[in-house]
């Protein structure tokens, strides 16, 4: 792996080196061998912004960022597999990787080479045409971080690849560089170095976590944060990619006013909070959409949700609360803003902006214009000029009953005002997990199509109990602190039917060309091709291929567990080859991960799953009141939930529901205790006190009961909503 990689001067330098030494030569001397030429050499893997920006021309058949290349476009300019040769696509290597939580990373692929991470942020450098491991680098991540999971476990979505080195984050709010070409650390720094967690309550840890996958360019990594709802304050860091070192950090939103303010741009945004947010942290978190627009030489970056939820308890007074819900734009060298375009303003839902960000230039009214595109959770397409943020389109892609419109004038949503869940607890479209999510999106840059993963989901939201009885909420040490109070009470409005869907959207005119409804609401990544293919993973662990001229279903594989991923194409030795992740899912608990790779003629099996034991067993007798089931419904939903599922459902992590009688008889000793701490489910005794967690238990029986009437036949009641599955 440390071999040298010879770039040949062109034909005409090498003719014309040749002329100036021998026109420099007193006495030639034909025997003499043939004079030395400097070629400039690489190491093999080397990667850095020349070669990325000429990616697109140059070697179509690597995949040398996250989202393929600067542009971050997810499309392929490779035909081999096509709309005609698609039926031939066949398994040609796969890899088990011993991990059952959520499958997320983008591998990466340069000069043969794959390398990705799985969900607790383990490397892995893989022949990319045979799957043999060439090294493997562990950062030790403390598993404890994963109390401070928004969305039930640990995960991590990839990696960038930048002069010699591969970058990453951890789950535990680290980031460390490798050596590309044998895994070994060069360094490892704290992203929250420095940070002032002064005003969290005290807990076993710090609460600041990391899903995201950092970019690289201008010499540096650039790396945010996940989980807003834990009293955290968004940022966006810049290390120097030789050293490590600090080089700038971005607040997206203000601090205590009463204290310096880190850089400028804050002054004037805490004029647009009231109240003391920063009690609360404030949220923005930079979880996801980090993109390096090379023709402005500037960073643009989706900034996160409030914290907590509802505006009335974050920022009472009312106000725009910037940077929240937005795109930012920095100058990558010195961190200062160059604009900022805000599509939710003073989010109210968790309607972040931190999904994924294309670069293209479209025709928009007969001028050709530098844009951006993004769908971001809200349930309108934006197109913005990415020179100046200029607002351009904004079209719905998904139901919505929050806003009626954006005014384009303005640049501002048009809120419906009886959709004021402060007012009256309801169901609001899109939900909190969004009509689109982390899910990257695939963009044909000619046709001017986008191809993404869309939710039809609502998501019910009241204000808290105590908060409407008394008018104080206090950020407490609890798992999360959203401020809201998920699904409605026993007896409550029904829950609205969800749906899951791939659709190609024309962000201009917003127009949907087409949509393929797929098994489950939340479902994977897209990736198109110019050889009329568009592939997509969904949750119930179909990998297929449509058309992408009117979204026909071509090809389909079984991967026996969650596939939602995001895939990605490349070249090795002349043949393409389509890669995807796969988690353990709901058919299959021990499937522990699984990294698939596909090529025409492949002919690789994975071994069949079976269908789990999932009988669930007679519950204790309910001891509890109706009243105090409903209490503890809501503890239940404060703590327990993201991780354990709505209504006691799991999927990833154990459904409660299947608790043995010996469980049952441990359950305050593992909620409390951590008896099960090496397993990931840390102690909660800073959460909930021992008369709570047997509120839960007693929660959990009642869906236990409920589920076993389901299953005979009878009516469950059973809650449905949204996963929120966002950071």
């Amino acid at each position: 792996m440390h071999e040298l990689r010879a770039r040949p001067l062109p034909c005409v330098a090498t003719f014309a080196a040749l002329l100036v030494l021998a026109a420099c030569s007193d006495s030639p001397d034909e025997t003499a061998p043939p004079p030395e030429l400097e070629i400039t050499a690489t190491p093999m893997g080397w990667v850095d912004e020349a070669r990325i920006l000429a990616a697109a021309e140059a070697e179509p058949g690597s995949w040398l960022a996250h989202g393929l290349d600067y542009n971050e476009r997810r499309f392929s300019h490779l035909t081999d597999i096509n709309r005609d040769t698609i039926g031939e696509l066949g398994l040609a290597w796969y890899r088990d990787l011993g991990n059952r939580h959520r499958m997320q990373s983008t591998p990466l692929v340069i000069d043969g080479v794959m390398y990705f991470t799985d969900p607790w942020s383990v490397a892995y450098a893989l022949d990319a045409a045979t799957g043999e491991q060439i090294w493997r680098f562990d950062p030790a991540t403390d598993k404890r971080s994963m109390r401070y999971s928004c969305c039930g476990g640990a995960m991590n979505r990839g990696m960038a690849a930048y002069r010699g080195r591969l970058y990453f984050a951890t789950f535990d709010a680290r980031l460390v560089a490798v050596d590309l070409a044998t895994g070994e650390k060069a360094w490892d720094v704290d992203t929250t170095d420095g940070i002032d967690l002064s005003h969290i309550p005290p807990t076993h840890s710090n609460p600041y976590t990391i899903t995201g996958a950092p970019r690289a360019a201008a010499g540096k990594v650039f790396i945010g944060q996940s989980s807003s709802e834990f009293g955290l304050r968004g940022y966006l860091s810049a290390y120097d990619a030789d050293t490590g070192e600090l080089a700038w950090r971005f607040f997206v939103v203000p601090g205590d006013p009463a204290k310096p303010f880190e850089h400028p741009e804050l002054e004037a945004a805490a004029a647009t909070w009231t109240g003391e947010w920063w009690r609360f942290g404030g949220g923005g978190t930079v979880w996801n959409a980090i993109v390096y627009d090379a023709e402005f030489d500037q960073l643009l970056f989706g900034t996160g949700n409030g914290a907590p939820w509802p505006r009335k308890i974050r920022s009472p007074e009312g106000g725009d609360n910037l940077f929240l819900g937005g795109i930012m734009s920095v100058d990558p060298n010195t961190g200062r803003m160059k604009w900022f375009y805000q599509a939710t303003p003073a989010d109210n839902w968790d309607f972040n902006a931190a999904q994924d960000i294309a670069l293209l230039d479209m025709d928009v009214g007969g001028v050709t214009r530098p844009v951006l595109l993004q769908a971001p959770k809200n349930g309108f397409f934006y197109v913005l000029d990415r020179e100046n943020g200029q607002l351009l389109r904004a079209n719905p892609y998904v139901r919505l009953n929050w806003a009626t419109h954006v005014d384009l004038e303005t640049g501002r949503p048009v809120e419906n005002p009886d959709m004021q869940y402060d007012e009256e607890p309801q169901w609001v479209w899109p939900s909190n997990a969004g009509g689109h999510s982390w899910q990257p999106m695939s963009v044909d840059a000619e046709r001017g199509i986008a191809y993404f993963a869309v939710q039809d989901m609502a998501a019910f939201y009241s204000l808290p109990k105590e908060f409407v009885e008394t008018g104080e909420w206090e950020l407490s040490p609890t798992r999360m602190s959203l401020g809201v109070d998920f699904g409605p009470p026993e007896g409550g409005p029904a829950a609205p039917e969800t749906h899951g869907y791939l659709k190609a959207f024309d962000p201009l005119t917003g127009e949907e060309v087409w949509s393929v409804e797929r098994a489950t609401p939340y479902n994977g990544g897209v990736l198109a091709t110019a050889g009329g293919v568009v592939f997509q993973g969904d949750g119930a662990g179909q990998f297929a291929a449509f058309d992408t001229e009117d979204g026909e279903l071509l090809w389909e594989f079984d991967t026996y567990g969650n596939a939602d991923s995001a895939p990605i194409t490349y070249r090795v030795g002349g043949v393409q080859y389509v890669a995807t992740l796969a988690a353990g899912g709901v058919r299959n608990r021990y499937n522990d991960g699984r990294l698939l790779v596909f090529r025409l003629g492949g002919d690789a099996v994975i071994p069949e799953a079976t269908a789990p034991d999932v009988e669930i067993p007679e519950p204790p007798p309910l001891t509890a009141s109706a009243d105090e089931v409903e209490e503890g419904r809501r503890i239940y939903n404060r703590v327990c939930f993201w991780c354990h599922g709505l209504g006691a459902v799991g999927t990833v992590n154990a459904d409660l529901r299947l608790m043995t009688e010996e469980t049952h008889k441990r359950f305050q000793a593992i909620v409390r205790g951590g008896l099960y701490r090496d397993r990931g489910m840390e102690a909660f005794a800073d959460a909930v006190t021992e008369a709570e967690a047997e509120l839960v238990r007693q929660y959990i029986i009642d869906r236990t009961i409920a589920a076993r009437a389901e299953a005979s036949g009878s009516d469950s009641g059973a809650p449905s909503a949204s996963t929120g599955e966002d950071s």
